[in-house]
């Protein structure tokens, strides 16, 4: 298992960036929520997960909780159960 990292950021044009790193799983899900509830209640959020190679349900519920204020970056290996999850369809995905 590899541990999870989260940090804030900002991109170039202003918008905040949420930075994930590691797996998103049940032994770390409550700091990623509570990150996701902290960052999304001053507004829209961009989430990062390039550096993620693994996430579980919790995490994929956690990313719907926010889904109309989230976008993704995520990493190709993500990419086949975010979009059987159907997350892909309410929330803009870059790769």
């Amino acid at each position: 298992m590899t541990p999870l990292a989260l940090e804030m950021s900002r991109r170039h044009d202003g918008k905040r960036v949420l930075i994930a790193t590691g797996e998103i799983d049940l032994s770390n899900i409550t700091a990623f929520s509570r990150a996701l509830d902290d960052a999304t209640a001053v507004g829209p959020l961009i989430v990062d997960l390039r550096a993620v190679g693994y996430l579980d349900s919790g995490a994929i519920n956690a990313l719907f909780a926010h889904a109309g204020q989230l976008s993704l970056i995520i990493n190709p290996v993500l990419e086949p159960v975010l979009a059987f999850s159907g997350l892909t369809s309410l929330i803009h995905v870059e790769q």
